[in-house]
Parts: structure tokens; C-alpha cells; sequence
């Protein structure tokens, strides 16, 4: 069973490596590809490979709030994030709006605060205000955290700017409507399908130009799609059967990721404030988690005894009434980290531990 466990999270671990490729791999398919052809492919396999793991989703299962309110931010964070990689301008701007949009872990946080009534402590506001400085030494430019630097720096590109952060926005709020209203239901293969609807119909309007495709461009898309579709699934199996606080730390370390591969795919040269800001975003997503993040508690007040009776083993007495309240999942607490917890999967997951004796024989009590 622990080898089990450590495999799972190994697996889940390949999550937050397939997601801090996105940036890169999104970039070169504009590129050699055109965004709307490209990213028609690669969200069509990436639904045909969400389909094939996750199964053909049940719109009745879902609610209307949940379909009509919170899947279409998703798709919205989609939209917002690709057009912003898309207005971009060279690597280094590339990898800087990528870091914009990764404020979403801790936006994620304080909307659950906001909006779904999530217990926090107060230094989860030094963690946002972490979260900040960092993006502010990844926006200057090289010049220092400098308010007018950083201001002016934006203003160079503000579209791009503001899309990637208006992603970050809609994907906290979508990951507050999921907790909501989600019901447990996994709306990837909709989102997927739903992105893959809309940017095909940019490629047949003709909204944007594009190069004239070639097979290592198509070769470029059936990858990236692999690549998305891989995440969702590979997260969901460590999810499910492995260390959901490995899982949780390390998906936070996807920013770092996201930049060392994008630089090496987009030959970027990032300077020491930009890394010296990436770690501050690191830091302070961290922060926020640990903020909201329940402590794991396995016994309150007394502990539990047990009374030997030698001639009866049967009379033992368990004292069960001084266990005033039942362990606290340690992943109960996690605010935007994706879980899937079910009865199916309560066995297989720290919250799934019962509490039970199990007595071997009479003999063996001395």
C-alpha cells in the first residue's frame, strides 16, 4: 500500500512539469503554427484524452449555477491567458505575463476566504502581500522595485498584461464555483470541448493570420495536447492515491518550472530581480496555503485507554466517549489545489484512516 501511495505521487508530481510547459509550448505553437489552428488540435485531444480517462461527463449531474456561472470562467481564463501569451512581445515579456497569471493560487485563497467561508489566519495576508512584491520585481524590468518602473513597464503592453491577470481572476472564481457548486463532477472534458468550439471558429472566420502548417508544427500540437490532457489525468491518479500535501506543495513550485522551461524553449535570458521575484511568488502562494491549511488532529482531550480484563477479553472497555471530535482530513483545508474525494476513493486518501481496535486474541493482551 505505501508503494502505492509514493508511486501515485510520483505520478502526480509529472502534473505541475506538464503545466509549467504551457507557457513555452503555447508560445512556439503560435509561432510555427497559428494560435487558432494550433490550439483547435491541441484542445481536441486534449478533450479525446480527458474523455478516455474521465469518462463521458453527465450534464445532469451537474447544477445550472455550475454550468451556466462556473464553467464559462473557465473557458474565459482560457481565452485570457492564450491572447495574452498571443500580444506578447519576445520571451522575456512571454515568461513575465506567464508569471501574472500564476497570482491565481493566491487569489484562489482569498476568494475561498471571501466567498466560500474558508478558515484562514491572519498571516495569509503576508502572503498575498509576498505574492505582490514578487510580481512586482518580476515587472520591473531589471530596474528594481521601482512603483514608476513597474508602471511604466506595463504600460507597454498593458493588453497582454491585463488579459493575464483577468485570467487569474476568473480562474479563482471559477475554482470558489467549483467548490460551491461543483458536486464533485470534473468539468475538463467540457472545458476542453467548449475551447476547442471557439477557437475553431476563429481559424474558419479568419480572425487571425497564421503560417502555413507543417508536420512539425501538427507533430507540435498532438504533443502540447497530450501534454494538457496528460495533466488533468496524471493529478487526478496522484489525487486519488497519493499524498495529497506532496501534491499540494509541489504544484505551487509550477511558476519555477514554467520559467525554466519556457526559458530554454524560448531562449529568454531572465536576469536576477525576475528570479528573485519568482521565488517571491513562490514563497507567498506558500504562505496562503499554510494560512488556510487545518491542522491534523488525531485525538482531543484525554486519550484513549483501554481496561484489561484477562479472564474475558470480550468485557474490554474503550473508552470512546473522550474522543470529542473525528480527525480532521489534512487536505481539508486546501484552498485551489484540485481534489477528487469520494467514497471511492475515501480508503485511499489520509481522510479515509478509521479508527478502530483490533484485538488478536486474548492471549496476545498482557
Amino acid at each position: 500500500m505505501l508503494q502505492e501511495k509514493n508511486r501515485a505521487t510520483l505520478v502526480g508530481l509529472l502534473a505541475p512539469v506538464c503545466w509549467g510547459m504551457s507557457v513555452g509550448l503555447i508560445r512556439s505553437l503560435e509561432e510555427v503554427f497559428g494560435m487558432a489552428q494550433g490550439l483547435t488540435i491541441c484542445y481536441v485531444i486534449g478533450m479525446l484524452f480527458t474523455l478516455f480517462v474521465f469518462g463521458i461527463p453527465h450534464l445532469s449531474k451537474y447544477s445550472k449555477k455550475y454550468l451556466f456561472l462556473g464553467v464559462p470562467l473557465s473557458v474565459i481564463c482560457s481565452l485570457c491567458f492564450t491572447f495574452s501569451l498571443q500580444f506578447s512581445a519576445g520571451g522575456r515579456q512571454t515568461l513575465e505575463v506567464g508569471m501574472v497569471n500564476y497570482l491565481w493560487p493566491s487569489l484562489t485563497v482569498i476568494c475561498a476566504v471571501l466567498f466560500n467561508h474558508q478558515k484562514a489566519r491572519w498571516y495569509v495576508a503576508v502572503g498575498f502581500l509576498f505574492t505582490l512584491a514578487g510580481l512586482g520585481l518580476v515587472l520591473a524590468g531589471g530596474h528594481g522595485f521601482h512603483p514608476l518602473e513597474i508602471a511604466g513597464h506595463i504600460a507597454e503592453n498593458p493588453i497582454a498584461y491585463g488579459l493575464a491577470a483577468l485570467g487569474a481572476v476568473a480562474w479563482s472564481l471559477f475554482s470558489s464555483a467549483s467548490r460551491a457548486w461543483g458536486n464533485g463532477q470534473n468539468p475538463t472534458p467540457i472545458i476542453f470541448g467548449l475551447d476547442a468550439l471557439i477557437f475553431a471558429g476563429i481559424f474558419i472566420s479568419g480572425g487571425l493570420k497564421a503560417p502555413a502548417p507543417t508536420w512539425n508544427g501538427f507533430l507540435l500540437c498532438v504533443a502540447a495536447g497530450c501534454v494538457f490532457g496528460g495533466a488533468y489525468a496524471v493529478w487526478t491518479y496522484g489525487v486519488q492515491k497519493g499524498s495529497m500535501t506532496i501534491l499540494a506543495i509541489g504544484s505551487y513550485f509550477t511558476p519555477v518550472l514554467s520559467c525554466l522551461l519556457g526559458a530554454l524553449m524560448l531562449g529568454a535570458t531572465l536576469t536576477l530581480d525576475f528570479w528573485q521575484g519568482v521565488a517571491l511568488v513562490v514563497i507567498g502562494s506558500f504562505i496562503c496555503w499554510m494560512a488556510t491549511r487545518e491542522e491534523k488532529h488525531v485525538t482531543h482531550g484525554r486519550p484513549i485507554r483501554f481496561r484489561r480484563r484477562i479472564k474475558d477479553p470480550q468485557r474490554l472497555v474503550f473508552n470512546a466517549q473522550r474522543l470529542r471530535k473525528p480527525p480532521v482530513c489534512p487536505a481539508a483545508g486546501l484552498a485551489g489545489v484540485p481534489s477528487v474525494f469520494t467514497q471511492e476513493t475515501a480508503a485511499l486518501s489520509p481522510c479515509g484512516v478509521k479508527i478502530a481496535t483490533h484485538f488478536m486474541s486474548s492471549s496476545t493482551i498482557r
